[in-house]
């Protein structure tokens, strides 16, 4: 059994900072200790001045295999995330085919056990017709349900009420749902073709995929929820309006109802579609400057529970088609634990807030098993974090097959030095060990 020990970091775990040392032994963490831990060891790296957190976990990537990899792979995309910090990830079945079946839903879990360097979980696909098939979903083995009440990239839309009714009232599991009321949708449309033709300028995105689109479909999804108990979490929150809907006066292990906030809706406004154009163009949309600090607000006030980043790479022709064209989405995960230190470094943000949110709500959140924090017995996914390091993205140094980031230009001031995923040292200052694949991820439920 491999040992390996890291001395002197700056510890970031449960609400504090200390300076400590961390022994791994095989694929857990065996000793946490602010005292010096005297033993043979494999590996021994120096954390001096570095801070380590616990690895982050994504719960809404999308990384387009089977049937879109000319996008992204489980492969490559999950190798962004290790050299992001982020060790765990819950993709989305809206690939090709889309993920309706119990066959299909394996088959992932299978490639993936083959390429992915992070640990995985699948989420089952929601139709308007498949209902007895989500019922047959094992919950300690699968991390949701999703549901689309709203197009998006993909032909997943689930709009009839009675498919509604009767998922929010039969399944037991976690339901994550995208939030955008399809008629609202198709209207705005219409109002923007009627006045700009096919030439519809990107600066419209939030106009069309607006804030009453996402209220009228997120408080639906509360109120099936409150109707019928149902374990709800709602992704990629865009609005400030929302923000009411979810409570911050229960702890998290009790909420019946989470919400989740993407690093996009952190970091951008409508001002720098300007600058960004397609490139910025999501699902939901970035909305004003005041949605976006008030989401902010809203994570650092436990309204919103979780930081992941709707990871969804297109490629560079793809976006550059125009605004009618151009899909919805873009690359995040490579770049989601340096961004949110930034605004750390920006004053905005604790560094226990950033491992809360990333890492221990997510787990608790889903009730994942043995991860999400730096405790003895846990499986040891770390990261290591040197502050005072800087950086440029460019295209040169991204790892999405897709070959660009939505960051082009972007100086980020920290930089992830080493990650670890099940005891593995994974990445390593820009080098991959690939020896070992990450794990399936299982739930305590």
């Amino acid at each position: 059994m491999k040992r390996i020990l890291i001395n002197n970091a700056f510890i970031v775990n449960e609400g504090e900072i200390f300076k400590g040392n961390i022994l791994i032994e095989g694929e857990l963490i065996s000793k946490v200790s602010e005292s010096p831990i005297n033993v043979p060891v494999d590996i021994l790296i120096d954390g001096t001045d570095h801070y380590l957190f616990p690895g982050c976990i994504d719960d809404q990537v999308h990384f387009r295999e089977p049937g879109l990899t000319h996008k992204g792979e489980i492969y490559s995309e999950a190798k962004a995330a290790v050299a992001g910090g982020v060790t765990s990830y819950m993709e989305m079945p809206n690939t090709i085919p889309n993920v309706f079946t119990q066959e299909l839903l394996e088959e992932k879990y299978k490639r993936a056990s083959e390429v992915s360097l992070a640990n995985y979980s699948f989420f089952m696909g929601a139709s308007n017709d498949n209902l007895e098939e989500v019922l047959k979903t094992d919950p300690r083995k699968v991390c949701g349900i999703k549901v689309f009440m709203g197009s998006s990239t993909g032909n997943m839309l689930v709009d009839k009420k009675e498919t509604l009714e009767g998922l929010f009232s039969k399944c037991k599991m976690l339901i994550a749902t995208h939030c955008e009321d399809e008629e609202t949708i198709k209207k705005n449309i219409q109002i923007y073709k009627d006045k700009y033709g096919e030439d519809v300028p990107i600066e419209c995105h939030p106009l069309i995929r607006s804030e009453e689109a996402c209220y009228i479909s997120s408080s639906l999804a509360v109120s099936l929820a409150k109707k019928y108990n149902t374990r709800l979490h709602i992704l990629h929150i865009s609005t400030e309006k929302e923000l009411e809907l979810f409570d911050n006066k229960v702890l998290l292990k009790e909420k019946r109802i989470t919400a989740e906030a993407c690093i996009h809706h952190l970091w951008f406004s409508d001002e720098d579609y300007k600058t960004k154009g397609n490139y910025i163009k999501w699902n939901p949309a970035i909305k004003k400057k005041s949605d976006r600090d008030a989401i902010l607000k809203g994570v650092l006030e436990n309204r919103i529970d979780i930081i992941a980043t709707d990871h969804a790479p297109h490629t560079i022709e793809e976006k550059e088609q125009p605004y009618s064209n151009a899909p919805s989405g873009g690359p995040l995960i490579q770049h989601s634990l340096t961004a949110m230190i930034e605004l750390h470094k920006q004053g905005k943000i604790s560094l226990e807030k950033i491992a809360e949110k990333m890492a221990h709500a997510v787990a608790d959140c889903f009730q994942i098993e043995k991860r999400g924090y730096i405790r003895e017995g846990y499986f040891a996914d770390l990261v290591l974090v040197d502050m005072n390091s800087s950086f440029v993205v460019d295209r040169s140094n991204v790892l999405y097959k897709c070959g660009w980031s939505p960051f082009d230009g972007q100086t980020f001031h920290s930089k992830i030095k080493y990650t670890f995923v099940n005891g593995n040292l994974v990445y390593d200052n820009g080098f991959f060990n690939e020896e070992k694949k990450g794990e399936r991820l299982t739930f305590i439920r």
